[in-house]
């Protein structure tokens, strides 16, 4: 039985969309219909892209079991244990305490999904895909964590019915930070892993030329600041954060080649004023993991924090990405939805975002890896 009502329709498309929808509605019923379905996958003309469309409607169904591998893989800690050079079985069942036919089930799956290669005789390497997690630590770490977002997903659409009380957002907790009930290591660890990945691209974006002091909002331990400092002499930066995350990361930062021009500053950046002494600020996958209206104002109160001629830069995963739809909308979409807030936002949002607030000549800077992270910058002028 069903559980929903009827549809209601509305029906009064505009003129400009209307030939889509009726292209879309003749194709989808064709494609729709068995027998359509049993001739193209018999025409030659056609075979290819129902196998091609065929696998791809596959990959979504088996995305879970996909997920899970890596998440294995990653568990047992395999791209470190094959890190100098490629291993035996046994050597790895060893390593890794899984019985023989367990583990050769895993090491085939991540070889199907390019993770490892198999050179025969039970001797197994890293693939590209593997190889390249060992230069990027923070992917493991967001693979670790997901076991929080996938105990969410696990009933996907009361998720959607009810997103508060998740195992994702208690496993950020900002609220319970800001109250002092949760450790702030938990809360930065990920973070400080993962953002490293990014920082360097947001600094092969752009150019501070002249520019001499940044604030970082919501900076964390400050991957980001001590790589914008440590790229660009001239600039010396403060990150700012909450109390507790900001104490936690100047003790662990005083020896650092960088400290002397980094400095942490505590403060609750919706209720507290923020930073005046930069001439540039940053925001760095920050505003979509706020809503609508506590992200219009955080951009508002970087305006009135910034002098004349200073500038904002907004730094995150975009929605609409070409080539990288699902990982804005579909991924992202559903991590913040079980996060209990934010959502990713377009560079055209942002950039309008950016604009109410009062910035002039927001444009976009070329970012190394778009599907990450994309950059957009926004100057404060004399009007």
């Amino acid at each position: 039985m069903s559980l929903q009502g009827q549809l209601v329709r509305n029906e009064t498309p505009s003129y400009s969309t209307s030939w889509r929808l009726r292209w879309h509605q003749y194709r989808n019923k064709l494609i729709a219909n068995p027998r359509f379905q049993k001739w193209a996958a018999r025409t030659p003309l056609t075979r290819l892209i129902a196998n091609r469309r065929a696998t791809q409607l596959h990959h979504i169904t088996a995305g879970f079991v996909y997920s899970q591998t890596l998440a294995a893989f990653v568990e047992l800690d395999i791209p470190n244990l094959l890190a100098d050079g490629p291993a035996q079985t046994e050597g790895l069942i060893s390593a890794t305490g899984i019985p023989k036919p367990a583990l050769v089930t895993l090491l085939k799956a991540a070889k199907g999904l390019g993770l490892l290669e198999s050179y025969g005789e039970g001797l197994w390497g890293l693939g590209e895909l593997g190889a390249a997690m060992l230069a990027n630590p923070g992917i493991a770490a967001m693979v670790r964590h997901h076991r929080h977002l996938y105990a969410d997903l696990s009933d996907p659409t009361a998720l959607l019915r009810q997103r508060d009380k998740t195992a994702l957002a208690n496993y950020w907790a900002y609220g319970d930070v800001i109250a002092g009930e949760t450790n702030p290591e938990t809360y930065s660890e990920l973070m400080a892993t993962s953002q490293g990945m990014i920082a360097d691209y947001v600094l092969d974006s752009v150019d501070f030329g002249a520019r001499t002091s940044l604030v970082d909002i919501a900076g964390g331990t400050g991957a980001f600041a001590r790589r914008a400092v440590a790229r660009f002499p001239n600039i010396r930066a403060i990150v700012f954060d909450l109390p507790a995350v900001a104490q936690q990361a100047a003790a662990a930062h005083t020896s650092n080649e960088t400290a002397n021009a980094l400095e942490y500053q505590g403060g609750d950046m919706f209720e507290d004023p923020l930073p005046e002494q930069a001439d540039i600020m940053t925001l760095v996958r920050v505003l979509h993991d706020h809503d609508d209206k506590p992200a219009q104002n955080l951009i508002n109160k970087a305006f009135q924090a910034l002098p004349v001629d200073g500038q904002l830069i907004v730094a995150e995963p975009m929605a609409e990405t070409p080539g990288s739809e699902s990982i804005g909308h579909t991924y992202f979409g559903f991590y913040l939805w079980a996060m209990g807030s934010g959502r990713p936002r377009t560079a055209i949002e942002l950039t309008s975002m950016m604009k109410i607030a009062g910035f002039h000549n927001v444009r976009e800077a070329k970012s190394p890896m778009p599907s990450l992270v994309r950059v957009l910058i926004g100057d404060k002028i004399n009007a």
